[in-house]
């Protein structure tokens, strides 16, 4: 009987300490990558555009904000997240920028069934790195390809920019503006293929 009580005792003090611990753990935040171009002053593109796939690297391919805290040693933060995956994220905050930067409102992500686009866009990220209250670096191969001419153009774009705060909210926004920059490029390939299709 004596050890029945103990057992009772225990499980009701385990009880305890889980609802306690429930009540006092760390809650989640999340964050997106959202569009940062603003207009160029360029003459609109009227025409239609789907980005993607893009490709982000494994080791950041993850709900969770990988941060680089020393050299060759990085964190996985459990309660700063993506609110979708990045490799998503990434072409609808690049489809958002190129609709600003080409003045088109036919700019979207793939895939999109009934939809066909002048140009399509793949990225594939190589570098995504994140140093919190310094830099988020954003290291793209990209590629544009022209359905009237099925050409291809491509290259290469390395944006760095410094981050305007200690969060992680200042590190997605400094991740938004290096993005625009990459979309920057690609927005000036379309313009120059569609130059020469015209």
């Amino acid at each position: 009987m004596m050890a029945q009580r103990k057992a009772y005792l225990l499980t009701i003090a385990l009880a305890a300490v889980a609802l306690w611990a429930c009540g006092t753990s760390a809650s989640s935040h999340f964050y997106r990558l959202d569009s940062a171009a603003t207009p160029n002053g360029a003459a609109p593109l009227q025409t239609a555009v789907m980005v993607g796939p893009v490709a982000v690297p494994a080791a950041v391919d993850r709900p969770e904000f990988v941060v680089q805290v020393a050299p060759n040693r990085v964190e996985v933060d459990e309660f700063n997240r993506w609110d979708a995956p990045l490799d998503d994220s990434i072409a609808r905050a690049v489809a958002g920028d190129l609709s600003v930067l080409l003045a088109s409102p036919n700019v979207t992500t793939a895939p999109l069934a009934d939809f066909n686009p002048a140009y399509g866009v793949t990225i594939n990220v190589q570098r995504f790195e994140s140093v919190k209250g310094e830099t988020a670096l954003v290291d793209a191969v990209w590629a544009v390809r022209s359905a009237p001419s099925g050409k291809t153009r491509s290259g290469r774009t390395i944006a760095r920019e410094a981050v305007q705060g200690e969060g992680f909210d200042a590190l997605a926004a400094a991740h938004s503006r290096a993005l625009a920059k990459v979309s920057g490029d690609i927005a000036a390939a379309i313009r120059a293929e569609a130059g020469r299709n015209m």
